[in-house]
């Protein structure tokens, strides 16, 4: 049984106060990264940049429940008796909107994975843990609506876990999908392996934070009934899905990007992308180099209708990904003679 610790405050709103400053220092870093992403992906698929804006409202009507959740006992409610044995309002909104964030999230992905390893029995158990954790977070927000006493918040134990534990095994799933298809890619070739080793350490940093902190939260909901530690991670968890999203989406170009330099970068979702400066003076883009050389590259590459021509190819966010060997050459310019 839940014992409200009128004796002591701090671990009652003490950790709440903490979970919403986490959540608002990551809300501000959800701003940043889909303005990076909006100014530099303009022509991604139209349901794809809406589907960013819609991660972005629901962040910031997330993040506007978590401080009007701490207003209410900390304020409104200052030294009451409600204050320490009614849970506040909006705090029943945070499951439900933490679902609807991260449920997509993972859908998104799974169906990303489905288009580059070609497999539905994996996406498939991903989009079923997810769906999961979507009934699991609707569940705990109506019987936190019902029982709103700090006092029954474990008679619903069973919403919580399965929210959960059902949202850190989509996590690891994906996690592990990932690193393995990027495994099995190994060429051999030293560039190529080294590129894949950076996509599977970038893959595990983003897929098992979520996941850590999914599991983090009902492991300290469980086993420390008295308080509320768990809410440490538990407001900033759909922070981290849309973080780890657009992460990944951004990472097609990079920060160096914005400065217009040409670059190449590769994506383990999203293959690789080409970005040209607009301006004319960069070398690659003038043809001034004056050396010869030929460079044979191994990279990851979009698919797209049997076309093999490099500056041919039509990106597309629905295609695969695939290894393949690319040479470029580069011809000497030949002096400039003066009369």
């Amino acid at each position: 049984m839940y014992r409200v610790p009128m004796d002591n405050i701090q671990l009652l709103f003490g950790p709440m106060l903490v979970g919403t400053f986490f959540s608002t220092i990551l809300y501000g870093v959800v701003f940043g990264q889909a303005f990076i992403y909006y100014q530099t992906y303009k022509r991604d698929a139209t349901w794809i940049r809406y589907f960013i804006l819609y991660l972005v409202i629901c962040e910031t009507l997330a993040t506007g429940f978590d401080i009007g959740m701490m207003y209410e006992p900390l304020v409104l409610r200052y030294a009451t008796h409600r204050a320490t044995t009614i849970l506040p309002i909006m705090l029943v909104a945070d499951p439900i909107m933490t679902v609807f964030i991260s449920t997509p999230v993972q859908l998104f992905i799974g169906w990303r994975i489905k288009t580059l390893t070609g497999s539905r029995l994996l996406p498939a158990i991903i989009g079923a843990f997810a769906l999961s954790a979507l009934v699991g977070g609707i569940s705990t927000t109506i019987a936190a609506a019902i029982f709103h006493e700090f006092v029954k918040v474990h008679q619903y134990d069973g919403a919580v876990i399965t929210w959960l534990a059902s949202s850190a095994a989509a996590d690891i799933c994906i996690t592990g999908c990932l690193v393995w298809s990027l495994h099995k890619r190994r060429t051999g070739y030293s560039a190529t392996d080294d590129l894949l080793n950076k996509l599977i350490r970038l893959t595990l940093q983003t897929g098992a934070i979520t996941a850590i902190s999914a599991t983090l939260d009902v492991v300290l909901f469980l086993a420390v009934p008295g308080t509320t530690l768990n809410f440490i991670f538990n407001f900033s968890l759909s922070k981290l899905y849309t973080n780890s999203l657009l992460s990944t989406l951004n990472a097609r170009a990079g920060w160096n990007n914005l400065t217009g330099d040409q670059l190449y970068r590769d994506n383990v979702l999203f293959g690789e992308s080409k970005f040209v400066s607009s301006g004319g003076n960069h070398p690659a883009a003038s043809g001034e180099r004056s050396n010869v050389y030929s460079v044979a590259a191994l990279e990851l590459r979009f698919r797209s209708d049997n076309s093999v021509a490099r500056d041919d190819v039509r990106r597309d966010m629905e295609s695969g990904i695939s290894v393949t060997k690319v040479v470029e050459r580069f011809e000497e310019i030949p002096p400039v003679t003066r009369d």
